[in-house]
């Protein structure tokens, strides 16, 4: 039997490998299904053909097709590739805006099933996708929204929480009682409005970074009670003593507080800003030379600040914490240093001391300095050298030397701050 001569004849010259000629046409293939599957005009039929018989490079560019159709979205929208996946959701929200008016109500059924199957995938990265793509959105259903405001990976809930129309005062709260974690939080706090519910809840948290958030939306409404529990954790909580200072709602009274709780440096801020009255403005002037004294006479000569702490244990262990040593104090103006003496003497956390001086009412202050066994000396020199109170609002002793309450209105001012007597 004769050999066979290939095709060109015996002196022809060896052609292309059949494996790599196949290789060739398997990438041109791909190539062009690909080309093929994001051309909005292709036609539904071939891209769902395509979104079931093709790669996934070719799947994801049907899913990020805009004429694919909304049976097809779906079918994607369980794919296994997450690439796909994510295409699917960056393009779903473009496709909502006016959906329900121009298309029939079966293709918006099914349009909401596959938002609603992406807001539950099982990767972070498609979730954060949607979120961000739906997240001002007002044509968004609302289980669909709540889904994702509620998702324990902050990076999905934080957008939602943040810019989203469709939450309700009511889910708010809800979520935030939710114990949320601080990201999330303070992503409601920045919301465009805060209402003053909103704004209470969350100060309840006392999460420091979501308070923070608040005090510095302009556009959070916070009632009086709810600053003045702001303003009672101040002192401890440095993070929120500037955005206290800077906010534009404050009331003189508020401002006064804030005044005696922080260092001379916010004390100046409050002192610059335009809406103070006169005696508001004198008042805050007062009590920045005197924290600025106070400040200086507790640097010991090397230029290292003593804590006030340290100086009243060492006065108690010299014998020296008495009527003289606070009087003194409250003269220089050593607020920290009358606060941790009167803490020391009427066995009270300095956070109550605080909190009584920050009252800016005489009463409590007295009564606080009758139950440390000093004089009503001390406690008019607190009322006047310290806290600076007018004098029409300064409590004076009786009969020159006594206290001017009696001994059970002292305790019943003492027991509101929780002191027994």
């Amino acid at each position: 039997m004769g050999q066979i001569t290939p095709p060109g004849g015996p002196n022809a010259k060896p052609g292309i490998n059949p494996r790599d000629a196949l290789d060739m046409l398997d990438i041109r293939t791909r190539r062009d299904t690909s080309e093929l599957a994001g051309r909005t005009d292709a036609g539904p039929d071939l891209l769902h053909y395509l979104a079931t018989h093709s790669s996934a490079p070719t799947r994801a560019a049907v899913a990020a097709n805009p004429g694919t159709s909304a049976v097809t979205n779906r079918l994607l929208a369980d794919d296994v590739s997450e690439d796909v996946r994510a295409e699917l959701a960056g393009k779903i929200a473009r496709l909502m805006p006016g959906l329900s008016e121009r298309e029939s109500s079966h293709i918006y059924a099914v349009t909401i099933e596959t938002l609603e199957c992406l807001a539950r995938d099982a990767a972070v990265r498609v979730r954060v996708i949607l979120a961000d793509s739906i997240k001002a959105m007002d044509c968004i259903p609302h289980d669909v929204v709540m889904t994702l405001a509620r998702d324990l990976d902050t990076v999905v809930a934080a957008p939602i929480l943040e810019y989203s129309p469709l939450l309700s005062s009511a889910d708010l709260m809800e979520i935030i009682a939710c114990g949320q974690v601080s990201e999330a939080l303070a992503a409601i706090a920045r919301r465009r409005t805060v209402d003053g519910d909103v704004s209470a809840q969350l100060v309840q948290t006392l999460d420091v970074s979501a308070v923070a958030a608040l005090l510095v939306n302009p556009n959070a409404e916070i009632r009086k009670e709810t600053m003045d529990l702001i303003i009672d954790q101040a002192e401890e909580i440095g993070a929120w003593q500037m955005p206290l200072a800077l906010r534009a709602d404050l009331s003189a009274r508020a401002i006064r507080r804030i005044a005696g709780l922080v260092g001379s440096s916010i004390i100046e801020r409050l002192a610059a800003r335009n809406d103070l009255s006169d005696a508001t403005r004198s008042r805050l002037n007062r009590e920045l030379r005197a924290r600025l004294v106070e400040e200086r006479d507790i640097t010991e000569s090397g230029g290292e600040r003593r804590n006030p702490a340290d100086i009243v244990a060492e006065a108690r262990a010299d014998g020296r914490l008495d009527d003289w040593f606070v009087e003194q104090a409250a003269q220089r103006g050593q607020r920290e240093v009358v606060v941790h003496a009167l803490a020391a003497l009427a066995q009270v956390d300095p956070a109550i001391v605080r909190k009584i001086f920050g009252t800016g009412h005489a009463k409590p202050v007295v009564s606080l300095v009758w139950h440390a066994h000093l004089s009503m000396r001390v406690a008019f020199k607190i009322q006047t050298f310290l806290l600076k109170m007018p004098s029409h609002e300064v409590l004076p002793a009786r009969a020159g030397i006594g206290f001017p309450l009696p001994r059970d209105e002292m305790r019943w001012h003492l027991s509101y701050f929780n002191i027994s007597a």
